[in-house]
C-alpha cells in the first residue's frame, strides 16, 4: 500500500515531467546534436531531439535551428519559441515553412560581443601598425622601422550599432581611436561616438573612415552594401574589415578596389560560399587576411542559458530579450 509521502513524490514527479519542454533540432545533425549535452546539463527541463527521434510532433513547443530544411517547421503545429544558435538569423527568416506568429530569438550575449570586439580590435591594430609588413620584413631578414600614426589619428567607421558594434566601438575608443557608427536609427550610441544614419549618413561615414568595419545584419537593404560605390567614397588607401555576412560583399568590387589602390588591404571573416573554396583568389591575395568565419561564437552552454531564460520570460508573459524584429531582419 502506498504511503501519503510516496503518493506526493509520484505526483511531484508527474508535475515535473509535465513542465519539461520538448524541443526539436532543425539543421545539420552534425552541428545540432552538439547542443544536446549542454541543454541536459544547463537546462535539463528542455529536452532536445532530432526530428527522427520525436515521437509526438504535436508535443514540440521549441525549435533550435541553423539553416533548417525548407519544410522543417511544418511538422510542429504547437511551437511557442524558435531560436537560432548564433546572432545570425537570415538562414531561418528565409525559410518558407517558418511560422509567422512564433517569437524568434537570436543568441546575443555579452561574452559573444566581447569576443567580437577583441577580434576586430586585433585586425584594426594589424593594419594600423602594419604588422603584415613587419612579417614580410622578417622573412627577408630586413630591419626597418616603419612610420607610425597615433591611434587618435586613425578614423574608424563602424557599420552597425547593435550589441557587437557597441562593444567594438567601446574597445576601440578605449585605445584612443576616432570612432563613428552608421546605424538605422543613429541613436543610442556609446559615449563619445559620432552617429550617422540614412543614405547620406552612410556616405558621410565612409568619407571619414580610414578603416571601415562591417558588423551589419543581413537584410534586403544591406545585401551587397560593400560595393564599388561605397568603396569609392572611402579615403584613398582605406582598409576594410568585414565580419558581418558574406552576402554583404560584392567580391569583384573589392578586388577592383584593391587593384586600383582605393583600398590598401582587407580582413575578411565571412564569405558568400563557406567554406571558402580552395581555389578562391582571396586565399592567396597578398593584401587580404582570411579567417574561417571565426570572429566570435556562442558556446552550446551559452545557447542553453539564453534559451532557458527566454522560456522563463515566455512563461511570465514576456518576450525574449533578444527577440528578432522580423520586419527589420534582426
Amino acid at each position: 500500500m502506498k504511503t501519503m509521502d510516496t503518493e506526493r513524490l509520484g505526483e511531484a514527479s508527474v508535475a515535473s515531467e509535465s513542465r519539461k519542454v520538448q524541443g526539436v533540432l532543425l539543421g545539420d545533425p552534425e552541428i545540432m546534436t552538439t547542443y544536446i549535452a549542454a541543454f541536459e546539463e544547463t537546462a535539463p527541463h528542455i529536452h532536445l531531439a532530432l526530428p527522427e527521434d520525436i515521437a509526438d510532433p504535436e508535443a514540440v513547443t521549441f525549435a533550435l535551428a541553423w539553416y533548417p530544411p525548407e519544410d522543417a517547421f511544418g511538422a510542429y503545429p504547437n511551437l511557442r519559441l524558435l531560436s537560432s544558435i548564433a546572432a545570425g538569423v537570415n538562414g531561418i527568416l528565409d525559410n518558407p515553412s517558418l511560422p509567422g506568429d512564433v517569437p524568434l530569438m537570436r543568441i546575443a550575449g555579452d561574452s559573444q560581443a566581447q569576443m567580437m570586439a577583441g577580434f576586430v580590435t586585433w585586425h584594426v591594430m594589424w593594419h594600423h601598425r602594419r604588422f603584415g609588413d613587419y612579417l614580410a620584413h622578417q622573412r627577408l631578414a630586413h630591419w626597418e622601422r616603419l612610420p607610425k600614426r597615433y591611434a587618435h589619428e586613425i578614423r574608424i567607421g563602424l557599420l552597425g550599432a547593435g550589441k557587437m558594434g557597441s562593444a567594438t566601438a567601446r574597445a576601440l575608443k578605449a585605445l584612443d581611436y576616432d570612432v563613428a557608427i552608421y546605424s538605422r536609427s543613429g541613436r543610442n550610441l556609446p559615449e563619445g561616438v559620432t552617429g550617422f544614419r540614412g543614405a547620406e549618413g552612410l556616405g558621410q561615414l565612409a568619407a571619414r573612415s580610414d578603416i571601415l568595419i562591417n558588423l551589419l545584419p543581413l537584410t534586403p537593404e544591406t545585401r551587397g552594401i560593400l560595393n564599388a560605390e561605397l568603396f569609392s567614397r572611402l579615403p584613398s588607401g582605406a582598409v576594410l574589415i568585414h565580419v558581418g555576412r558574406g552576402e554583404h560583399l560584392v567580391e569583384a568590387d573589392l578586388l577592383a578596389a584593391l587593384d586600383s589602390g582605393q583600398l590598401s588591404a582587407a580582413s575578411l571573416d565571412v564569405f558568400a560560399i563557406e567554406p571558402l573554396p580552395t581555389d578562391h583568389v582571396f586565399w592567396h591575395h597578398d593584401r587580404i587576411v582570411v579567417t574561417p568565419h571565426d570572429a566570435c561564437d556562442s558556446t552550446p552552454t551559452q545557447v542553453a542559458q539564453e534559451v532557458a531564460e527566454a522560456i522563463t520570460r515566455l512563461g511570465d508573459g514576456q518576450l525574449p530579450i533578444s527577440v528578432v524584429d522580423r520586419h527589420a531582419g534582426y
